[in-house]
């Protein structure tokens, strides 16, 4: 298995996710996940565990795309649990995330919602 660099705060998760995904490396990127986390994506649907993740996002960098770092809003944090998110620079919503802080003081992304969709009436 390769040796990833850890996110020391809960920011450098989307630094390292858009290195990983520009690299094409789905399991770097899932490596940035929690073993049971949950990611709203699909638009509408669930990804559930690190495992899935991975097979999602090999799928999705199969078509090389490329991932802009965006500036991120300011991180709350409340002892072991953050909430991270970002604006678009699309200016197309939000992206949140809530990641934790791993016993070796690293962190992972816990839940993500990468898009937000507009509720359907």
């Amino acid at each position: 298995m390769t040796d990833y660099e850890k996110a020391q705060h809960p920011e450098d998760l989307t630094r390292l996710f858009v290195e990983r995904s520009n690299a094409g490396d789905a399991a770097g990127v899932a490596a940035l996940y929690e073993e049971n986390a949950v990611m709203a994506y699909p638009p509408g649907s669930r990804t559930v565990g690190r495992a899935a993740i991975r097979k999602l996002w090999e799928s999705v960098l199969a078509n090389a795309p490329h991932f802009e770092p965006e500036t991120p809003l300011p991180t709350l944090i409340s002892d072991d649990i953050a909430l991270t998110s970002t604006p678009p620079k699309d200016g197309s919503g939000a992206r949140a995330q809530v990641v934790r802080r791993q016993p070796d003081g690293s962190w992972l992304r816990l839940l993500d919602q990468p898009e937000f969709v507009p509720p359907t009436s």
